[in-house]
């Protein structure tokens, strides 16, 4: 990887620009098309494998299962093989606080702290400083493979990505022409989703949209504690569902449930992450029951865990997630980091990125009885989420999606990096966009080799799948 880029504040803004274009010579914009895993690229297995390593063995299965589900499933659950792919071809050395994951159903409607819907990224599992296309191309190949899982053609595909560059390209170029604390204070909220979108909205675009929203005000704390937990003798408890959701009480091995007894303690350093007035908050709270949870694709395995706290009686809860934070899968290709605690990485990089991170948001460090510590953020399990299905989509409302989404990791870009500097390395034209189109075909190629590989090595016995 190239050196970082940063900006003394002495710099013009034409020098910025001229900073930009200069990156062009190490990477012209239309060899961002280019995707050649060359021969001596990784196998795909065995960097997956390497990451199970790290993990729960009785959950890898699931891990398996859940990336054999499609190719998008299998994507979503493969960032580490897209940051060998990226970080072996060079790099326009134009860096922001990635998020390391950007895939599309990574962005979506979250509650600010104000309560109002907010559209925004939500994962930061991953997030680490690098250079900015590479968030850029990891979203714009969700794309075709989404794309292609609901039979899209050709063209329809490549038009769903066009529309997500452009909107990237032309909204940096905006950030780029804007004062630093317009750009920090902006916010896509729904005024600005419908502004994004504009007037090229559908009846039927307009109809889904506004469901989406009254949907995602119903996703509350309150529904999940009715849907995760259950009246029990000692009170309300968190429900079993195993594997998948395994309390602390039924965990079948003793010794891991001895050392995870540890996470009991996880409060305390927990609280002193957060700001004066949170911890405040949270001191009218007492934790009443943890259960292990299996969580999305890419991180089952990981150690995540469900904590019910209760306030003033059993229908006064708080719903924390504390979820382990290993090292970034782009760390190996940026020269690492330099953190000390994995969760502190996340919760930074959100916080730099995010517009309305959740109130609650902190991190902690758990020393089990094994001597091993390991690291964890925290946050409320569900608060307002709305969550994309491009299955149901088709190409139009795909399109328009794609724009959210490009246009939204702009501003989170923008705020993170130099909007300037890139701006002018995108330039005017759509040389960028058209690159990012074939290099997105090329990726969703490799990503369904890569797919078929797993799926042999299961065939093989190499590995087990579990579908759950």
């Amino acid at each position: 990887m190239t050196p970082r880029s940063e900006f003394s504040l002495s710099l013009t803004p034409d020098e910025r620009v001229a900073y930009g274009k200069q990156a062009r010579s190490r990477v012209p914009r239309l060899a961002q098309a280019r995707f050649d895993p060359g021969p001596r690229r990784p196998d795909p297995v065995d960097v997956i494998e390497a990451q199970s390593a790290t993990r729960l063995p009785e959950l890898v299965p699931i891990r398996y299962g859940r990336m054999l589900e499609s190719p998008f499933r299998f994507y979503r659950g493969a960032a580490a093989i897209m940051a060998a792919d990226l970080g072996a071809a060079p790099d326009t050395g134009l860096t922001v606080q990635l998020c390391g994951d950007a895939h599309l159903l990574n962005f979506r409607l979250l509650a600010s702290p104000e309560r109002h819907l907010v559209f925004d990224i939500n994962d930061f599992d991953e997030t680490l400083a690098g250079p900015f296309e590479w968030d850029v191309k990891r979203l714009a190949a969700s794309f075709v493979i989404a794309a292609r899982a609901s039979g899209f053609t050709a063209p329809e595909q490549d038009g769903a990505v066009r529309a997500c560059v452009r909107a990237y390209r032309q909204r940096m170029r905006e950030f780029a022409g804007m004062r630093t604390l317009d750009i920090w204070y902006a916010q896509d909220d729904a005024d600005r989703m419908r502004e994004l979108m504009g007037s090229s909205m559908s009846k039927k675009v307009r109809r889904r949209t506004a469901q989406a929203t009254a949907k995602a005000r119903t996703r509350t704390h309150i529904q999940a504690f009715a849907r995760l937990t259950r009246d029990t003798p000692e009170g309300r408890r968190i429900a079993p569902d195993p594997p998948l959701i395994t309390p602390l009480a039924d965990l079948t091995d003793p010794g891991e449930a001895r050392r995870e007894k540890e996470l009991a303690t996880v409060l305390a350093e927990y609280r002193s992450s957060l700001s004066a007035e949170r911890r405040h908050l949270l001191r009218h709270f007492r934790l009443v029951d943890l259960a292990r949870k299996v969580v999305g694709v890419g991180s089952v395995g990981t150690r995540c865990w469900i904590l019910l706290l209760l306030g003033r009686d059993d229908d006064d809860p708080l719903l924390l997630q504390a979820k382990e934070a290993q090292h970034s899968v782009l760390a190996p290709h940026t020269g690492g980091d330099d953190y000390d605690n994995q969760g502190r990485r996340v919760v930074d990089g959100q916080r730099l990125i995010q517009t309305t991170s959740d109130i609650l948001l902190g991190w902690t460090h758990v020393v089990g009885l094994d001597g091993r510590g390991r690291d964890f953020y925290v946050r409320q399990l569900r608060d307002w989420k709305g969550i994309a299905r491009p299955d149901t989509m088709d190409p139009e409302l795909l399109g328009l999606f794609a724009e959210l989404c490009g246009a939204s990791l702009a501003r989170a870009h923008a705020r993170s990096g130099d909007p300037v500097a890139i701006s002018g390395y995108l330039g005017a034209s759509d040389r960028f966009d058209r690159a990012l189109t074939d290099f997105a075909q090329s990726y969703a190629d490799q990503n369904e080799r890569d797919f078929e590989a797993l799926a042999a090595a299961v065939r093989s016995g190499r590995v087990t799948a579990r579908n759950l």
